[in-house]
């Protein structure tokens, strides 16, 4: 037990030191790894939890935000490690606004680390809504950090959130998340950000991030409903290309 034991902890170390620090990926790891049946279950996770959170406007992301989203990314299900020192990790998507609608999605992963004592493990709904052109600039790169030259902050729930209209909000990654129901905004400063590239392989073949999100890919049939989803919450009339 106290050698199973040990292991866990090391593993949390290595886990938190490595994507703290960004020096070691997710699929480095171990835990990045998608084949195609794993990015059909990721698309229909995402689907659902979009779903559900917009399904009640009063606590859902505010309308008009959706309206001026360049990107939305959704990440089903983020787990926390919890190993004596923990962190997390997630494996979503990500969609961006295009001249003809919203674009194939772009399959991605998140992790990010936390110091100190974990009682147990989570599972927590995480919503991503880029409001430029820079956060789509920094989507295209290989990896970045929240809160690191992208700029992140909590967004607002509601309706018609009084937010929602700030200039404030228009340059940001507005993060939210979910769990046991309780949908709200979150800082999730820290976390790292990067494309899940065995997932996009697997769906696509071999095409470049930019394409993908440009809407030079077709999006696969089983997208269908999550676009639809995206559709019905934003006006994709209003795509600009800034």
């Amino acid at each position: 037990m106290k050698s199973i034991s040990s292991r866990r902890i090391r593993l949390g170390a290595v886990l938190t030191g490595a994507v703290m620090a960004g020096g070691l990926s997710l699929t480095a790891l171990g835990l990045g790894h998608s084949g195609r049946s794993d990015d059909v279950a990721r698309i229909q996770s995402a689907t659902r939890v979009f779903h559900a959170i917009m399904k009640t406007p009063d606590k859902g992301i505010p309308k008009e935000l959706l309206e001026g989203a360049r990107c939305i990314a959704i990440i089903p299900g983020e787990k926390k490690l919890a190993f004596g020192i923990g962190g997390n990790y997630g494996k979503g998507l990500v969609s961006c606004r295009t001249a003809a609608g919203w674009s194939a999605p772009l399959f991605l992963q998140i992790g990010g680390g936390s110091w100190g004592l974990q009682l147990g493990g989570s599972s927590t709904d995480v919503v991503m809504v880029f409001m430029s052109r820079s956060g789509l600039n920094h989507l295209l790169s290989n990896k970045f950090k929240i809160g690191a030259g992208a700029t992140a902050a909590a967004g607002p729930v509601g309706r018609h959130a009084e937010a929602a209209t700030s200039a404030s909000m228009h340059g940001k990654i507005l993060t939210y998340s979910r769990s046991r129901g309780l949908f709200a905004g979150v800082s999730l400063n820290g976390a790292v950000v990067q494309p899940d590239d065995s997932g996009n392989r697997s769906m696509y073949g071999v095409v470049t991030n930019e394409a993908i999100l440009n809407g030079q890919v077709k999006a696969p049939v089983v997208a269908a409903p999550l676009l639809r989803e995206l559709n019905v919450y934003s006006a994709a009339a209003r795509a600009e290309n800034q």
